[in-house]
């Protein structure tokens, strides 16, 4: 009914949120409950810096429309009965402003994907039930070739937010020698996400390339890095997601909240502040626009310059050793057996 939705401004339009009062987190001892209507003015809330994020990129929505709870799982290719799902095609219904751009999935299927042009369509996601945002690295001109490379740094095992944040620096230190300015936001889970802005000239192989050589070297310079793809290898180690550079495959937008109790947040920090946080919780839906107002985005000059990848590719023609592709890609040429090592009988005597 009508009377159970409202309407809230987003960038001057008014956007319409049904069942404004459904709970969708919980409280927890560190953060109160969040409602649909506080997602969608959230976003609102933090308006430029998410835009600085997603402006005219592709965006999948990470929709949990019943809510966020312990137990509740996302649907997988496998399952598609879960409590949660990606949305990656243009739903029908929507408003006149949402607009779309066409992709190609790794079969090379394409697809129109919904594109993120203004602050209103994030606040009518909101509606829609979705929490994150998942962009790619390409805007709508060309979503053949990257403007983005993305570090996932995902501890494992007994390895650490602080063991993430330490090497996290490293590779700062590792980016500067290539020539190129990164930037650090928090994962909202465990991890850490380093960005570079990169000239749109590249493909998205040479781009995983490049995130490989810069994951190979990054091993090289600190202990606890593993770029071992096989969980099984990975032991208690930081493990460096190079494939998180592939065509369809994405991280969780700067300022995107993020599935877990308490509603933290993806949050684009300082250097000086990474080095100084002891864990995600630090920033939440109901802390992060304020941070935002006070100290601006950490992110302010990301697109200031785009840099070169030349000196990555260089590394990487040093040891153009491929590595597995995510197992939804179709055999990529060059590609080692994609068989986990325990499971691999080739070698075995019968």
């Amino acid at each position: 009914m009508a009377s159970d939705a409202v309407e809230i401004d987003a960038g001057g339009r008014s956007v319409r949120v049904s069942s404004p009062t459904r709970v969708i987190y919980e409280a927890t001892d560190f953060s109160p409950e969040v409602t649909k209507v506080m997602v969608a003015e959230y976003y609102v809330a933090v308006a430029d810096g998410l835009m600085r994020a997603l402006q005219n990129r592709p965006v999948a929505l990470e929709r949990w429309p019943k809510g966020v709870r312990e137990g509740m799982v996302m649907s997988t290719r496998a399952d598609s009965h879960g409590d949660a799902f990606y949305q990656k095609r243009m739903m029908r219904g929507a408003p006149p402003y949402v607009e779309s751009t066409r992709i190609l999935f790794p079969s090379g299927r394409p697809a129109d994907e919904i594109c993120m042009t203004e602050i209103a369509v994030a606040a009518w996601a909101a509606h829609m039930g979705a929490i994150t945002f998942h962009p790619w690295p390409t805007r709508r001109t060309d979503n053949d070739r990257p403007d983005e490379l993305r570090i996932d740094l995902d501890p494992f095992g007994k390895a650490t937010f602080a063991d993430a944040v330490r090497i996290a620096d490293v590779a700062r230190e590792l980016f500067a020698e290539a020539g190129i300015r990164a930037f650090a936001k928090t994962s909202g889970k465990r991890g850490i996400h380093v960005y570079a802005r990169v000239a749109p000239k590249w493909t998205f192989t040479e781009v995983r390339h490049a995130a490989i050589a810069f994951a190979r070297e990054l091993e090289k310079r600190t202990d606890g890095v593993t770029t071992k793809w096989w969980k099984e290898e990975r032991g208690d180690n930081v493990f460096v997601d190079f494939n998180q550079n592939c065509r369809d495959r994405t991280i969780a937008s700067a300022y995107s909240l993020r599935p877990t109790p308490g509603a933290t947040v993806s949050t684009p920090v300082s250097w000086d502040e990474l080095a100084g946080l002891t864990g995600p919780q630090e920033f939440t839906l109901h802390t992060v626009p304020a941070k935002l107002a006070g100290d601006g985005d950490a992110w302010a000059e990301i697109d200031d310059v785009e840099h070169s990848l030349d000196t990555l590719l260089e590394w990487w023609a040093s040891d153009p050793t491929e590595m597995p592709y995510p197992p939804e890609y179709p055999k990529m040429p060059g590609e080692p057996k994609r068989v986990q090592p325990s499971k691999d009988t080739r070698n075995k005597k019968a």
